[in-house]
């Protein structure tokens, strides 16, 4: 199969761990304070979870006190997309991975400089590779 080709959602579940499946898939959310990477601190680049493509680096990750790994900014433009999000009785922003179209999180409004947007991203949806 093509890497252009979307692919199945058997090869999702079968490439997936039930819980990154049901966030990067279903647009699930892991618990606050519970992710591998809410309180990590290594210098490095997050890339996603089911796809392998480059979201975050770590120069733009914060403590934002939520319990998730928060960005100020993507890696680059391209990187995430985007979209509406009216689920769960709430208007949010809702960020996918841009190659693979995963849910990674949401993005806020109350960030800080120099974007003032918080990426509010599961652990679950990153992996993450340290700078050589």
């Amino acid at each position: 199969m093509s890497t252009d080709e979307p692919k199945t959602d058997a090869q999702w579940r079968a490439e997936l761990s039930p819980e990154q499946y049901r966030i990067l898939r279903e647009q699930g959310t892991e618990r606050a304070f519970t992710g591998e990477y809410w309180d990590h601190h290594a210098n490095g680049e997050y890339r996603c979870a089911a796809c392998g493509a480059p979201l975050f680096s770590s120069s733009a990750k914060f403590d934002s006190g939520t319990g998730w790994p928060s960005f100020y900014e993507a890696l680059n433009a391209q990187a995430v997309r985007e979209r509406t999000d009216t689920t769960h009785g709430m208007v949010r922003t809702e960020a996918l991975c841009s190659r693979c179209n995963s849910h990674l999180g949401h993005v806020f409004p109350d960030g800080p400089p120099p974007t003032g947007l918080r990426y509010c991203i599961n652990s679950a949806s990153l992996s993450f590779h340290p700078k050589d």
